[in-house]
């Protein structure tokens, strides 16, 4: 009997050694990507597939993608096939607003489905900080978020549906209803539109994530929480005590990426710079320049 325990004291041990390295493994870790290039114009084939190309080279696990549109540029037509051939999952966006664009949303990811079945599908998130902008009313979203359920659940009855918003949308009882309508919860979360001092910014952003968290455990017990937004610019004007920089952008990657990644599903804000995005700070948050050339070490 003791020899017995002993064995199988060693093989639960020797399993408890792995199952970190198992949890890690099953996030899904990427970045929020935009539809647009370099000059502003909608993404073709060969710029998804060079996008893909560029991250798979970085050579750090990256697997996943989060694509804040259906429709527009038509994201999924010709996003998904470059994405699924490498098996990368995609956090799906459909917009919620307004109604002529959320149809054409919830069509395209339709067609998607019925062209590419469901297996590239790391979730669908319906709206992006809608609640923040006040875009939408609360049971509005929420109603939305049941539509596209109903309508994917038909094709695969495990597929995750909810929202993405700001950190701060969460913990208002104002939208507790969207909450509980959401499968799983993407919070976005920025020290620097905090105006947090770069030192700071580690521990700003996982109070944020804690406080989510801790929110969403009492009104959706069991519902996990995903990061879908979070970065740091190079360029542009500060922000309080935040000073965007590339030395600021290295320092926030190794403090909350580097963390943040082995914890929960994550996708970073983001891959590439947006040099005609406005105002300039939204140019400057890729890890890479424009050209796909890394801007910061994505070593941890």
């Amino acid at each position: 009997m003791i020899a017995f325990s002993r064995a199988v004291f060693a093989v639960l041990a020797a399993f408890l050694l792995l199952l970190p390295t198992q949890i890690v493994a099953a996030n899904w870790k990427g970045f929020s990507i935009g539809a647009n290039t370099a000059t502003g114009a909608c993404k073709g084939t060969n710029d998804w597939k060079a996008d893909v190309a560029a991250i798979k080279s970085w050579n750090r696990g990256f697997n996943a993608v989060r694509l804040f549109a259906a429709s527009d540029c038509k994201t999924l037509e010709y996003a998904v096939p470059a994405f699924k051939s490498q098996g990368f999952k995609v956090l799906v966006g459909v917009w919620a607003t307004d109604n002529a664009h959320f149809g054409r949303e919830k069509a395209a990811l339709l067609q998607a489905i019925k062209t590419h079945g469901t297996g590239w599908i790391a979730g669908i998130s319906v709206g992006s900080e809608d609640l923040y902008r006040k875009d939408i009313s609360p049971q509005q979203l929420a109603n939305l978020i049941f539509d596209v359920r109903g309508m994917v659940r038909q094709y695969n009855k495990n597929l995750l549906v909810g929202h993405t918003d700001t950190w701060t949308a969460w913990v208002d009882g104002a939208n507790d209803v969207v909450t509980r309508a959401s499968d799983f919860i993407v919070m976005d979360g920025y020290p620097y539109w905090q105006g947090a001092k770069i030192s700071d910014a580690k521990a700003v952003f996982f109070k944020s994530y804690q406080d989510t968290k801790n929110y969403v455990a009492r009104v959706h017990p069991g519902a996990q929480v995903w990061v879908g937004e979070t970065g740091w610019p190079s360029v542009g004007d500060n922000f309080g005590s935040a000073v965007p920089s590339r030395p600021n952008a290295q320092k926030y990657w190794k403090a909350v990426a580097c963390a943040i990644f082995p914890q929960t599903h994550t996708f970073w804000f983001t891959a590439f710079d947006a040099p005609t995005a406005q105002p300039k700070v939204e140019q400057g948050f890729g890890v890479a320049y424009y050209t796909r050339k890394l801007k910061i070490s994505l070593d941890c």
